[in-house]
């Protein structure tokens, strides 16, 4: 049966080739595609299967619009797809308060406008499907000048193994996507964020010279491959395939067997 999909990152590279691959496979894909985003990159599969949505998870007007525009049309949301935040880098000091706000919201407070907007229908049909994008290396992240990344992604993971505890009573199932890479883009197409406190910056880099370049070429090194970003896709694809009770916890494309983790969740 065709599953109606809301992917909110198709700006990015995984998301677009996420919203595609779900397109390819006979589903509905909405990709959703920020209109903050200069460049977006936009999927490339087209036709009635794949329909672009204007969506800006960090605005709670947008979100309601987007999914209530997305109900009147196809009369329901089956599954969502939650993308990866941008990447933080440089000292933790050098952050602003303001700055840690935004970086948060830009990873959580985002899932949590779009989950608040999905749920009262899903748990009314008691059917629905939430796939949470959690880079594995995201831990490597706890390394200096990445800290923050570390933090924030960590607790997107948190969060979906809350959320699947809480919805298994309501039929409706959480899975987190461990692809095998740090950050969600390729190369120079890393959406970083960097501090504010420029002073501060400067006082850490002359204590240790060169960091931050070391750190940019390990981002650059463990940023996802066009491999990485098919295989992901296709994988997530496959997870909303898969009939309601057989999807695991967690699954990481690439893994032997996946990476699953069939365990209950409660």
């Amino acid at each position: 049966m065709s599953q109606i999909v809301l992917v909110t990152g198709a700006s990015s590279e995984i998301g677009a080739a996420t919203a595609s691959a779900l397109a390819g496979s006979g589903h509905i894909a909405y990709a959703g595609i920020d209109p903050a985003v200069v460049h977006p990159t936009e999927p490339n599969v087209r036709g009635p299967r794949l329909r672009l949505i204007s969506l800006d998870v960090a605005d709670q007007r947008s979100v309601s619009t987007a999914v209530s525009d997305i109900l009147k049309e196809a009369g329901r949301i089956d599954a969502v797809v939650h993308a990866v935040g941008p990447v933080p880098l440089g000292p933790l000091e050098s952050f602003t308060p303001y700055q840690l706000a935004q970086i948060y919201d830009a990873h959580v407070l985002t899932t949590q406008r779009v989950n608040r907007s999905v749920l009262p229908q899903m748990r009314d049909r008691q059917e629905g499907l939430l796939v949470w994008l959690v880079p594995m290396n995201h831990k490597a992240a706890g390394t200096p000048y990445l800290a923050l990344h570390s933090e924030a992604v960590t607790m997107i993971d948190h969060l979906a193994a809350s959320y699947a505890r809480e919805l298994t009573e309501f039929g409706v199932e959480t899975t987190i996507v461990l692809p095998d890479f740090l950050v969600p883009e390729t190369g120079p197409r890393v959406r970083t964020v960097h501090p504010d406190d420029a002073e501060t910056v400067q006082a850490y880099e002359g204590r240790y010279p060169g960091l931050v370049r070391r750190v940019d070429s390990k981002l650059a090194g463990q940023a996802l491959t066009g491999t990485d970003v098919a295989r992901t896709a296709q994988a997530i694809a496959a997870l909303v395939d898969s009939p309601k009770g057989t999807r695991p916890l967690r699954i990481a494309p690439g893994r032997p067997s996946g990476g699953s983790d069939q365990g209950a969740v409660w």
